[in-house]
């Protein structure tokens, strides 16, 4: 019996790095119908958050590597990924994100609204994936690859080019914007 107790106790210890929680999302944007899945998967060994959001073409892949302090988000309909540094202030560390996500689980929005972050997306191709570590490479090696840089708060509302937008969970509204949403 003590040794069943220990094996189960171990395995119990093994498993509490990785936590994965799964969250529907709905809502309407205008025209757009905003409803799909959410999963939030959280390593604490290893520092990274990957959330998935599948809602058929408009899929996307969000991976924050907290060691490197980069994110880099995967958008399938656009066959392309973004790096960026991540805002400390702005996104939530990776306990925080933890007791969000248990808390939001099986609830819609409500609360604060999100924070919002809007990025700015160099059109030049990342040639060196590495220089953002083996996460952040290894998830986006073999698409085309681009970096982001955070435009302030102020100026959000007079930047003019069209943007994709990843809403994670009712915590962040990230917005990536380029001279051609087609480019990335």
């Amino acid at each position: 019996m003590k040794l069943t107790m220990f094996v189960v106790g171990l395995l119990g210890l093994l498993a509490a790095p990785g936590f994965a929680y799964t969250v529907n999302i709905s809502g309407n944007d205008g025209n757009v119908d905003r409803s799909g899945q959410q999963s939030v998967s959280i390593n604490g060994v290893h520092n990274v958050a990957n959330i998935d959001n599948n809602n058929g073409w408009d899929s996307w892949n969000s991976l924050w590597d907290y060691e490197n302090s980069f994110a880099a988000t995967r958008l399938f309909s656009k066959k392309s990924c973004i790096v960026h540094r991540m805002n400390k202030d702005a996104m939530p560390s990776l306990q925080d994100l933890d007791t969000m996500v248990k808390e939001q689980k099986g609830k819609g929005p409500g609360g604060a609204p999100p924070k919002d972050l809007m990025y700015s997306v160099n059109p030049t191709r990342v040639e060196d994936l590495n220089t953002f570590g083996p996460k952040i490479a290894g998830m986006c090696r073999g698409i085309p690859t681009y970096v982001a840089e955070e435009i302030p708060g102020p100026n959000q509302p007079l930047y003019s080019k069209k943007c994709y937008t990843a809403d994670i969970l009712w915590i962040l509204r990230m917005s990536f914007c380029g001279t051609s949403v087609e480019t990335y």
